[in-house]
């Protein structure tokens, strides 16, 4: 079993046992504080008037998801792969997981958990250092209103995918703006200017893609890349009766001076479940 709730306020985990250490990537709610606290003072983000109103509509969206809806579990299978210089993969692993995800406010700020129950255990080669990935959920926090002050948007136009109109919106870091994914190295944190691509249903507002990327301005760190591509779908629950676009798939690419990896997520059969307590008052004698 694989338990991430003691880290409450996971959002992005990366971790690589490199033989120069623990590499690894996360943002916790208090390092996202502290980003805030060393950072000049940003204006708030500027949103072209074409792109405004998909943006409005996905931000509504995402915030009421994680303040009503995230309580989720779902089957999640994970390849873990390494890949060649040609970008084929030479070695993998195959796993099966129970995932929860769980999300709170607290304070006006969203704090997640996770936690994994093993399914299947993947075969173990101890000679092979694989990419443990976990917490990309929470880039989608990207959407939400409070880092709406630390991207730049634009519009790229409209497309048609899956047989619905959607509009992709481009994104980009402002500097010293909070960030969903921070680089923890050696006991220091670095919060990870990301930027990307988000693709924004037309119709319902929902997000159906997102991409987000890390250049190399982090390779004095041993970090030459990082990029995620993440597809959402639209989940039907009942009791009550309300659909969301959650996680299908995701795929992330990791790559460091002298290793490649690739680990692909896929996730089914979400459902909802909520903790209920069971009280019994005994007789006094």
């Amino acid at each position: 079993m694989t338990d991430l709730r003691k880290n409450s306020f996971l959002r992005l985990t990366v971790t690589l046992l490199a033989a120069c250490g623990v590499f690894s990537l996360f943002t916790p709610l208090h390092q996202a504080a502290h980003a805030q606290q060393v950072a000049v003072a940003v204006a708030p983000a500027p949103v072209k008037a074409d792109s405004l109103d998909s943006l409005i509509r996905a931000r509504k969206l995402v915030e009421q998801f994680f303040e009503q809806s995230s309580n989720v579990v779902c089957d999640e299978f994970i390849t873990q792969s390494i890949l060649t210089r040609n970008g084929k993969p030479n070695y993998r692993e195959e796993s099966r997981y129970q995932y929860q995800l769980q999300s709170s406010d607290v304070a006006g700020s969203v704090k997640l958990k996770e936690s994994r129950d093993t399914r299947k255990v993947a075969f173990r080669d101890p000679s092979k250092t694989l990419l443990i990935t976990n917490g990309f959920t929470s880039i989608l926090l990207i959407v939400h209103p409070e880092y709406e002050a630390s991207y730049q948007f634009e519009s790229v136009g409209e497309e048609t995918a899956d047989g619905h109109a959607v509009e992709q919106i481009r994104f980009k870091a402002v500097p010293g703006g909070k960030s969903p994914a921070a680089l923890q190295l050696r006991g220091k944190n670095y919060p990870l200017p990301l930027s990307g691509s988000i693709w924004i249903d037309k119709e319902s507002g929902a997000v159906t893609r997102l991409t987000a990327a890390v250049d190399e301005s982090f390779s004095d760190l041993g970090l030459k890349g990082l990029s995620s591509d993440i597809h959402y779908a639209l989940v039907q629950f009942h009791d009550p009766d309300e659909s969301y676009w959650l996680p299908l798939s995701a795929a992330i690419d990791v790559e460091a001076p002298l290793q490649h990896w690739r680990n692909v997520h896929r996730f089914t059969g979400y459902k909802r479940f909520r903790a209920t307590i069971k009280v019994e008052l005994g007789k006094n004698e």
